[in-house]
Order: C-alpha cells, then structure tokens, then sequence
C-alpha cells in the first residue's frame, strides 16, 4: 500500500528543486534587495525570524554592510537603517505589517510566497516565491527557499548546498525517534538561527521536547538536560570538544558534513517522523494558525 505523505512532508522534499529555481531567479531579483554597504535590518515572525537571523549573520560575514535581525515585534523604530528586508510567507502576519506601516519613507523589501497581499501593498520592493508556496502549517519550504535566494544574492554559490540538499531528502535519518525522548539543536553563527528552527520544528510538528542554543553555550547549562535517551544535535562543525562532553553524558551527538541548510532538512523529517511516532498529525499543530493575524489594537 501506498503510504499518503503529511502536506509538510510533501513539501519539504521538493526544497532541492525550490533552491535551485531561487537561484535561478537571484538575478531577476536582486535589485530589490539590499546594496553592498547598505545599514540593513531584517524582520520576521517565528520561522521567518529565524531565517532573518541567518541572512544577517550571514550578510555581515561576507562584508556587504552591517545587517540587524529583529522579531517584527521587538524592531526598534528610532534606528536607523538603509533598507528593512522583511520576511513573511503569508504577508499578512500583523507584526510584519505594523512594521512595514511605520516606515513610509524608508525602502522596504517583502520576502513572500503570496502575491497581492497586505504587507505587499506597504513596501517598496516584492520578492514573490510562489513556487515556494505551502499548504502546511508548518513551516519548511518557505523560509529555505526564501534563504536560498538571499545566499545568491549575496554572491555564494549554492551548487553544493543543493547536492547536500538532495542527500538530506532521501538518506537515512541519524537516530531512531522511538528510542529518544528529548532533541537539542546546536549551531554556530547563522547556523544558529536554523538550529532554532530545527527545534521549532519538532516543537511544531510532533509536541516533542526540543531546545537550541548557540553551540558554546550548551555547555554553560543546557547540558544538564543531556543523557541517555535524549539527542544533541549539531548544525554545521561542532566546536572542539563538544562531542566529547556529551559523549560524557550518554546522550547521542548527531553531526555531519552537510551545509547547515541541508541539515535543516533532516531535522524537518526527524520532526515527521517524531510526530508519527507521538501519534501527532503534523498537518494539524496544536494552537496553531497558518498566517498569526491579531485583532487590532484599542
């Protein structure tokens, strides 16, 4: 018999094709997006402030201009900055708007895998993902594929990534969820944003008991959680040390070579298969909404 896939496990399988078409389109899009040398902030919500995290991490890195990563709930309006990038999936999600709003002469760029929403309607410049577009609620195509285009943009080269990308889709997951009760995600610079969202995942999808922490952090508390039965698991290489300390506590250490994105990837299926296991229906997370529109304030 056929087994039927979750929404989210359908699409987070096409996420190599997502990438590659992103890359294809950096070109067409990278006038709208932030100029080297440029003061830049970036918003989101949830996933997408996570994906907001790794874009400045990463723009900084490279050297195009300092990058500032908000929670569009936490932005800070006497800042001041070039260009705001923000990121929302739906373009409706109220604190992404109530920022975009509060900014009329300031370029703004929507990241967004609808077309002709609200926040659309405030902002200077459109980048619309809809092959990205998703049914779930749970967030995984979106946000990677949104992350693909900006790494383009900012001049990487993702023909790897997106090898590892189709490794992560269809090898074998590193542990067996039946025997695991508790997952950690680890990771270092703009890894660390994804192992936040690796966690979320699994927070979102299967109920489970999922942390993350900037990787030299773990051991300033957080490895008290560890032992038998639970999961450290690293995004990108591990500092020296580190699985030697949880090597220490029982717990098991999940590490590999592929590109922290790829790796989000797996972290994704381990969130399917955590909520099969749960018996959770992934498609169904509890109190949540696809788009996170509140009621308007007095």
């Amino acid at each position: 018999m056929t087994k039927i896939l979750s929404a989210v496990e359908r699409e987070l399988r096409t996420q190599p094709a997502c990438w590659q078409a992103a890359v294809a389109a950096a070109a067409e899009h990278r006038r709208a997006l932030p100029r080297n040398g440029e003061r830049v902030a970036a918003v989101g919500c949830g996933t997408s402030l996570f994906m907001a995290r790794a874009y400045a991490e990463l723009r900084e890195r490279a050297g195009h201009g300092e990058t500032d990563a908000f929670a569009a709930s936490e932005y800070r309006p006497g800042r001041r900055y070039d260009r705001v990038v923000a990121i929302s999936r739906s373009g409706t999600t109220t604190e992404v708007i109530e920022v975009l709003r509060s900014m009329p002469t300031t370029p703004t760029t929507l990241l967004t895998a609808a077309a002709g929403t609200p926040a659309a309607e405030l902002v200077t410049d459109v980048v619309e993902l809809t092959g990205a577009a998703e049914q779930a609620i749970v967030q995984t195509r979106f946000p990677t594929t949104a992350l693909a285009l900006l790494r383009a943009c900012l001049g990487e080269r993702l023909e790897g990534v997106i090898a590892d990308a189709d490794a992560a889709v269809s090898g074998a997951l590193p542990v067996d969820p039946a025997t695991h009760h508790q997952f950690t995600f680890l990771g270092r610079g703009w890894a660390a944003g994804l192992a936040d969202e690796a966690a979320l995942k699994c927070r979102e999808a299967a109920g489970a008991w999922t942390e993350s922490y900037p990787a030299m952090e773990y051991r300033h508390g957080p490895i008290s959680v560890s032992g038998p039965g639970t999961v450290v698991w690293m995004l990108g290489p591990a500092p020296n040390g580190l699985a030697d300390d949880v090597a220490a506590t029982g717990a098991t250490f999940v590490e590999s070579a592929l590109d922290p994105m790829a790796e989000l990837i797996r972290a994704q299926r381990m969130a399917v298969a955590l909520a099969a296991h749960n018996e959770r229906d992934p498609d169904r997370p509890r109190s949540l909404t696809f788009s996170i529109i509140l009621d308007a304030t007095p």
